[in-house]
């Protein structure tokens, strides 16, 4: 797919957008602010036109189906689209009146949805009074008030406290247990790890890398040695050591304390780097192991000069 926009940026919208989501699964699409993906989850939800490409949801074309396609899903954009001063059950009636469910069916409905988000014992307060986290389960509410197989949810929980995540996050599981198919934009890395099935990683409106979260993590190659140190260590010592075993370029996080290294021999690695802190009389806090981080995946991709045709064989 290819959406541009008029006096728009070179690599804004849509540039060769390409995606396959499996019926029943979760897809996360992560990707920097200006990657393309509100303007994807628009073009699939029929709210924008494509400048070029084909797309079907649900077995409907976007283009010429359109109507079936609104039909078969719902979308929960980034900001709560529910009456404040109306109930979390008014809402839910209304919004069932309008998917034309008779008064009796949109009653049922409702009800059912406010004891499947939680949210029967606030069922007749105003919105207004809601916690951040009740709205967006509100909002998935009232995007499930026809039970649709395909779901798009953008950017769920942005400004949500932790608590409120957990809400959400278990709202949607809920949905795909149920068999909804979830297609889910979302800055948080921890929120596609703790979601998603495939990840599909965005750079300039097209996808630069797709897989598990497993699968990501393992395209950095090799593990991580992560080393703490105590406050008064020369680092630069310590950067020395290391880099005889890197694999790749080294991170430092100051804050932390915390050197950490790309390593492929992990074993060998490990035995190198203690041996040699040991010869430098340092004593570190912690030594380990561990697989990269969907976040280091996401900042390699995301940041590098490399061209994109170079990056996709190593996943």
């Amino acid at each position: 797919m290819r959406k541009h926009y008029a006096g728009g940026t070179k690599d804004a919208g849509l540039n060769g957008f390409d995606l396959t989501v499996r019926r029943g699964s979760v897809c996360g699409l992560l990707g920097p602010n200006g990657a393309g993906k509100t303007t994807a989850i628009r073009v699939l939800a029929t709210l924008l036109e494509l400048d070029s490409g084909q797309a079907q949801v649900a077995g409907f074309d976007v283009t010429t189906q359109a109507r079936q396609v609104r039909e078969n899903i719902g979308l929960v954009g980034q900001y709560a689209a529910i009456d404040e001063i109306m109930s979390g059950r008014q809402n839910l009636i209304m919004f069932g009146r309008l998917n034309h469910l008779s008064s009796r069916e949109a009653d049922k409905r409702a009800d059912a949805l406010l004891e499947q988000f939680d949210l029967a014992e606030a069922a007749r307060l105003p919105v207004a009074k809601y916690s951040g986290g009740m709205r967006r389960r509100l909002d998935l509410a009232v995007s499930l008030i026809v039970s649709p197989p395909v779901l798009f949810v953008d950017e769920p929980t942005t400004g949500l406290d932790p608590v409120g995540r957990r809400e959400v996050w278990a709202a949607i599981r809920s949905r795909v247990a149920d068999g909804t198919t979830v297609l889910l934009t979302t800055q948080y890395l921890e929120e596609a790890d703790q979601l998603a099935d495939r990840i599909s990683m965005l750079k300039a409106g097209r996808v630069i890398a797709e897989g598990t979260p497993d699968e990501l993590k393992g395209a950095l190659g090799g593990d991580w040695l992560d080393i703490v140190l105590p406050l008064d260590t020369d680092k630069s010592v310590v950067m020395r050591i290391v880099e005889s075993v890197a694999s790749g370029p080294i991170q430092a996080d100051d804050e932390a304390n915390r050197i950490s290294v790309p390593v492929i021999e992990r074993t060998r690695a490990l035995v190198t780097v203690a041996r040699a802190l040991a010869d430098a009389q340092i004593e570190p806090q912690d030594l380990s192991l561990r697989r990269p981080t969907l976040d280091e995946v996401f900042i390699h991709l995301t940041s590098t000069n490399e061209p994109e045709a170079q990056l996709e064989p190593t996943l």
